[in-house]
């Protein structure tokens, strides 16, 4: 497709994060971008300052205001909207074609130099250093981002288009309409089995994905993954290693041994060894490509983080608010080793909301195993996204599998009175559903509480 072509872009479920930050790009290509979603949103609210224009009831109606012609609109639409989708339905009832998010990130980044980062876990993270070292290293490079960036405070960062940086998403196999010239794969851990069935399936989309890239491009792998390319982690005998590893005020400090040389005294201000991982793979996808050593050592400092990976609310010397987006158990484990590492042998009182039916009942056992490693657990509903409920599965049937002495179900009325309740010096609150959207509330009345 050639976008010079388009006049008006449509979005159908313009509001989702990965389908906004393809928004912003056309925005600020001076296209026309029209969309829907079903509700309004902080995200929708910022899209419509930049220009958009956007419609919450999914009728006919809102098309009539627009001249949307096939040969030169430009038709995008998220899997998470049903098929049933009035709008939807009636524009390609009229000869629109319509286009998956992924497809038209392929359109977009097919004519750039593509670092494309996949794995079940870690992707946001690794997608947003690279894309803020690309920035600081004045490299001419647009990053489409699956979260918010806290340096940038935009899922959109551009300073050029010879370069594109974008999350390689599993789900739906759409990581396989991209053609990068670098990838990362961070890990490959069940998940998404309503897509998949079985682990095996995700694995195979992964080696399709592989054999996508690009003759002289390059594989990078977390170290122990099962294929063959450039290694990276902070496991012995990783191609990009950080070493002699040190926590002073809260910061990590380590050494970065690559291929060629070793960088001495770099500093990264996010918790856990899971991020420094990432850290890693995005320093060693940069070098490869050539980019000044020195210069990344420096722009990694400033790296602020993604809202909502591990997100500081309050920090004080007697109370830590943490906010995560942890929804699958190894990124729950991950958490809990980074409140470990900063916080050792502190009281800390989880508040977690499942996130899919399906994905509650495929790993129900391992939910348990990582949320007993916390001292006390809240459990909200399951939010159940794209999903309809399954007979059976609830947040009850996974509390009663919880083995810890502290536990209860709660309501979002209810959450600061039980947090109140336990007044332990550590809280985190974790899912990707909308228990994101009580944070703000949240914290707003335990700092006036305080």
């Amino acid at each position: 497709m050639n976008l010079k072509n388009i006049h008006t872009v449509f979005f159908v479920g313009i509001g989702g994060i990965g389908m906004s930050a393809i928004a912003r790009y056309f925005l600020s290509m001076q296209k026309q971008v029209i969309g829907y979603d079903k509700t309004a949103t902080p995200l929708t609210d910022e899209l419509i300052k930049l220009g958009a224009v956007i419609g919450f009831q999914d009728e006919e109606s809102f098309l009539e205001k627009f001249n949307l012609k096939p040969q030169d609109t430009l038709l995008i639409y998220t899997p998470a909207i049903p098929k049933t989708n009035t709008i939807l339905q009636s524009l390609c009832a009229k000869g629109h074609k319509a286009y998956k998010r992924a497809e038209v990130l392929g359109f977009i980044t097919e004519s750039t130099f593509c670092f494309a980062i996949a794995g079940t876990h870690g992707k946001t993270t690794t997608t947003s250093i690279l894309g803020h070292l690309m920035q600081q290293s004045n490299q001419p490079a647009t990053t489409f981002l699956g979260g918010i960036s806290e340096n940038y405070q935009s899922n959109l960062i551009q300073n050029g288009l010879k370069i594109t940086v974008v999350e390689a998403d599993e789900y739906d196999r759409s990581f396989l309409k991209l053609t990068p010239n670098y990838a990362c794969i961070t890990s490959i851990d069940a998940d998404h089995l309503d897509i998949y069935k079985e682990s095996s399936e995700l694995s195979a989309a992964f080696d399709i994905f592989i054999s996508k890239i690009q003759p002289e491009g390059k594989l990078f792998l977390k170290k122990g993954l099962p294929f063959s390319g450039i290694t990276y982690g902070t496991e012995e005998g990783a191609d990009y290693q950080a070493r002699n590893i040190r926590i002073k005020n809260g910061i990590y400090c380590f050494d970065l041994k690559t291929p060629k040389t070793s960088l001495l005294g770099l500093k990264f201000k996010l918790p856990g060894t899971h991020n420094l991982s990432n850290a890693t793979a995005a320093l060693a996808m940069a070098i490869e490509y050539g980019c000044d050593p020195r210069a990344l050592a420096d722009a990694l400092y400033t790296y602020k983080g993604v809202k909502r990976r591990f997100t500081y609310q309050i920090k004080t010397k007697d109370f830590v608010f943490i906010d995560d987006y942890a929804h699958h158990p190894q990124e729950i484990n991950a958490a809990h080793d980074a409140i470990q590492q900063m916080y050792p042998n502190q009281k800390t009182l989880v508040i977690f909301q499942p996130h899919l039916f399906s994905r509650t009942r495929d790993f129900a056992d391992d939910f348990a195993h990582s949320l007993a490693k916390f001292d006390a657990v809240l459990l909200m509903e399951i939010y159940p996204a794209r999903e309809e409920p399954i007979a059976g599965v609830d947040s009850k049937w996974l509390l009663d599998k919880i083995d810890v002495k502290h536990k209860a179900l709660v309501s979002k009325s209810t959450i600061v009175a039980e947090i109140k309740r336990y007044n332990y010096p550590i809280l985190i609150t974790m899912g990707a559903g909308d228990i994101g959207s009580e944070v703000k509330r949240i914290k707003k009345e335990l700092v006036y509480a305080s």
